[in-house]
């Protein structure tokens, strides 16, 4: 323990962590010997629960085959496999598919493919439109990408500009929805009217801005930003590490928003939890600027686990378990909108949302909204004893759990959600 230095956590004043001793399903078992139902699929990552025993078989029988293999010059059949299962439900420009190892790096990576393609093709495309309250990770351009906030306020002299515009979150009963929309767009065509030249690309997560407060907007927004982006000749890059892989109730955001990116960034579900492992997958027309004899067209990036197999055979499985699971995260959203609108009427509850197996509400207290409120921190400790793990978003409170919790455990945890409040 005493070596250990945990992410995300005040040294100073941070409890004793949990010691989880197993994971089965939708729930972890403490050494204590207490049980807690995993609300959140532990940073959004176990979408189909905790040792799944199929995805465990996959990394087995692969690990009895190849473990690792270098993936320059050389390729293998859980990558190809893998790259082929995404790219079927990803829109049809969608195909060319670069294999990295965390979510903050498939950012990094898509932000530089968007950089180089205008270098590629002869124009000088330096700055990138982010929206306020973004998290696109913890690299440095991803945190360029991203809100000032305590989270990256000891690197800005490090950290690159980027044009930044107003995000329309909106909730059920939101009559302002329209309005907000329509300001934001017009801001956005404004600088790309006036600077045509000067964007490599728009970066967004789409329908849902994550460790920012589960923020939502609508999919007509997102037709909106796509209709400007081909109108006015720029890149839409989507960070989709974690609306990826069903969450929003369909495959992807794209998806379900009926839009196409130009790049894709996927990570956290793609396992299924197991293993660390992203993609960034881009247009054709992009790659197309990249397939050059000329040295200085290449792009120079890769990591020593690229493509590992061992994380390949664990997607092959998770994306298995995803296509039998469709009607699960497809038909979450309507569980989770009937219970909302049962504590609708609660006085300590807020801006309820609902975006396919996620649930979102805003806890009012005495406090600022944002990270650092300590509701956060009361709740995190006291849910434990309810036998659930939340983890709040300071005074967000929210539910993002896996594929296989039912019915029954989410009528228990939104009546302890109750209680907590």
């Amino acid at each position: 323990m005493n070596n250990v230095w945990h992410p995300f956590t005040i040294i100073k004043d941070a409890p004793e962590p949990l010691k989880v001793k197993s994971g089965k399903g939708a729930y972890l078992t403490l050494e204590d010997g207490r049980e807690v139902l995993d609300c959140i699929s532990s940073w959004w990552v176990n979408m189909h629960g905790h040792s799944h025993p199929d995805i465990a078989k996959a990394i087995y029988e692969q690990a009895k085959t190849l473990e690792h293999v270098i993936f320059a010059g050389f390729t293998h059949d859980p990558a190809e496999q893998l790259a082929e299962l995404i790219t079927q439900e990803l829109p049809k420009n969608l195909n060319k598919v670069f294999f990295s190892d965390n979510g903050s790096t498939a950012v990094e990576v898509g932000m530089k493919i968007a950089y180089q393609y205008w270098k590629n093709i002869g124009q000088e495309r330096k700055t990138f439109i982010c929206f306020e309250g973004a998290y696109h990770g913890d690299t440095l351009g991803a945190m360029s990408a991203g809100e000032r906030s305590i989270f990256t306020d000891v690197f800005k002299d490090w950290m690159f500009d980027m044009e930044v515009i107003p995000y329309p979150e909106t909730w059920i009963g939101d009559e302002n929805r329209a309005n907000k929309e329509d300001a934001v767009i017009e801001e956005l065509e404004s600088l790309l009217t006036k600077y045509p030249e000067k964007y490599a690309g728009i970066l967004m997560e789409p329908l849902v801005q994550g460790a920012g407060g589960m923020r939502m907007c609508s999919e007509e927004f997102l037709q909106k930003v796509h209709w400007s982006n081909r109108q006015f000749d720029t890149l839409l890059l989507f960070d989709e590490v974690m609306t990826g892989f069903g969450r929003t109730g369909d495959y992807f955001a794209c998806k379900r928003a009926q839009v196409q990116p130009d790049i894709i960034c996927l990570s956290k579900g793609i396992t299924g939890g197991f293993m660390p492992l992203s993609v960034t997958v881009s247009s054709d027309e992009i790659y197309e600027s990249f397939n050059s004899s000329d040295p200085i067209k290449t792009f120079w990036h890769g990591h020593s686990y690229t493509g590992n197999p061992l994380g390949c055979a664990a997607g092959i499985a998770s994306w298995k378990l995803l296509r039998e699971n469709a009607p699960v995260f497809k038909g979450m959203e309507a569980i989770h909108t009937k219970h909302l609108e049962k504590l609708a009427d609660h006085p300590r509850l807020e801006k309820f949302r609902v975006k396919g197996t996620i649930a979102a509400m805003d806890i009012i207290n005495e406090e600022e909204g944002g990270y650092l409120n300590s509701v956060a921190a009361r709740i995190k400790k006291e849910c434990v004893d309810h036998g659930l793990l939340l983890r709040p978003l300071g005074n967000v409170l929210y539910l993002m759990p896996p594929y296989c919790v039912t019915e029954a455990e989410l009528d228990m945890i939104y009546g302890k959600i109750g209680e907590l409040v």
